[in-house]
Formats: structure tokens, C-alpha cells, sequence
């Protein structure tokens, strides 16, 4: 089978049935970025990091263009990131078929822009995954379809962390999410640390210990 997103896995310890979690980089990084994490995550775990479809100048890669108008507005091209919600969620069906994991235990982890993706194929999609580890993100609703409160959003459980003093997203943005989330019904835990945009050590323990009861 060729899996539309480029990727590199750790396999799990586990022959089959591996309990399988997905890496989704932020902005302007590649697979390599987040798969130092792996090393320190349960070996149980069979891991992918995929490389967002967006190559950018002169490296790194974009789950979709964030473009800056004249008065330095940022906005997001939302039909690229729509477009690349729906590959995630192929490529989870994708990748359920060619390893020997279990379809109906899949985490996604998403940092910034892929945080703001995960947030979204879980919203879209929620049968396709059990957890979300949404570090240093928010929710974007206009990657959202209209039918939300039509779904089945029982089996979901999101681990959300955002930095206090992030000057890349805001942390005002990051808390929207677990009040959305609420909304819904959705089972949800938000942490916030005092960093600035990136993931420390004691977050990345906590991410690991609320893991850990889940695989």
C-alpha cells in the first residue's frame, strides 16, 4: 500500500494489536521534530511521525500556508488545512491497514499547527481516533464541519497544554478549547505551564503519565 503522507515509525514491542500514536508537526519542521518524544513513550506503542504535505522555502514543511498581508495580519489558507485534515484521516485508515496495530486505540499528538490539525480530524472524523494530545495549539472552527453536534463523540479524550507565555499563539486561543470542548460533551484535561512556545520537560511528563492509562 503507498501511504499518501511521507513517514517514519517506531515499531512496538507488540506483534500485533500495538496500540498506535500519530506525531503531526507544527509549522516550518518535519517528522524528525516530534519523534524525539518516542524514545521516552511506552514501547508498547507502535509510533508514526508524518511530514506535513506542504514544503516550504529553503526547508520544513506546512500542514497549510499562513500568509501575512501588508498589515502584518496573519491568515490561514483554510481549503490547504481542510484538505489535509481529510489526508490525516485517510492516512490513519491507511496506516491501520499496513501495520499490525489496533484501529480502535489511536492517539493523534499534534504540536502548534499540527495540534490545530489533530483538534480538527478528531472533530471531523471521531470515530477514526481514541485520543488527542493537543500541545501548544487552539481550535480552528473554520476547519470544522457544520454537523458537529450530530456526532458521536463518547470514545474521545484530549489531553490540551499550552504555554502561559507563548508569544507564537496566544494563550487566550488555547483556552478556548477546553470550554468548546465542553460544549460537546467532550472528555477533556487542560494544563498550562510557564513557557513560551514549545513543550516543557514537567509537560511532557504529564502527557506521558495521562497516556499511560489510556493505551
Amino acid at each position: 500500500m503507498n501511504l499518501q503522507l511521507h513517514h517514519i515509525t517506531r515499531p512496538s514491542t507488540l506483534k500485533e494489536n500495538a496500540p498506535l500514536l500519530i506525531m503531526c508537526h507544527g509549522y516550518g519542521s518535519d517528522e524528525n521534530d516530534l519523534f524525539s518524544f518516542a524514545q521516552e513513550l511506552p514501547e508498547e506503542l507502535f509510533i508514526i511521525s508524518v511530514r506535513a504535505p506542504y514544503p516550504m522555502q529553503p526547508y520544513g514543511n506546512a500542514w497549510y500556508a499562513i500568509n501575512f498581508d501588508a498589515q502584518q495580519n496573519k491568515w490561514n489558507d483554510v481549503e490547504q488545512a481542510v484538505e489535509s485534515r481529510d489526508k490525516i484521516a485517510q492516512f490513519i485508515g491507511d496506516a491501520c491497514a499496513e501495520y499490525p496495530v489496533n484501529k480502535d486505540n489511536v492517539t493523534l499528538l499534534g504540536f502548534s499547527q499540527g495540534t490545530i490539525l489533530s483538534y480538527a480530524v478528531a472533530l471531523t472524523y471521531p470515530e477514526k481516533v481514541k485520543n488527542i494530545i493537543a500541545l501548544s495549539g487552539y481550535i480552528s472552527e473554520d476547519m470544522l464541519n457544520d454537523n458537529l453536534k450530530d456526532k458521536d463523540y463518547s470514545n474521545l479524550d484530549f489531553y490540551c497544554s499550552h504555554g502561559s507565555v507563548d508569544q507564537v499563539i496566544p494563550i487566550d486561543w488555547a483556552r478556548k478549547a477546553p470550554k468548546f470542548l465542553d460544549t460537546l460533551h467532550i472528555k477533556n484535561t487542560f494544563s498550562e505551564f510557564p513557557v513560551g512556545h514549545g513543550v516543557a520537560p514537567q509537560n511532557f511528563y504529564e502527557l506521558k503519565r495521562w497516556l499511560e492509562t489510556r493505551i
